[in-house]
């Protein structure tokens, strides 16, 4: 299971891909159904949406 947080560095968030257990540490666990990146200029935003339709947020 792969932790997901600001303090994950921005190589392990790359490496994330489909079907990867995950969680936030603290309500969101479960297993990566897409994956979406942009970039807003001031902050790479990855956002992993689970198979429970819950999504974990991540600015680097």
């Amino acid at each position: 299971m792969k932790r997901l947080n600001s303090e994950t560095s921005s190589e392990d968030l790359q490496e994330v891909k489909k079907g990867d257990l995950v969680t936030d540490t603290f309500s969101k666990t479960g297993l990566v159904e897409q994956i979406e990146i942009t970039d807003d200029g001031l902050y790479r935003i990855y956002e992993f949406i689970l198979v429970t339709e819950r999504k974990i947020t991540v600015k680097k």
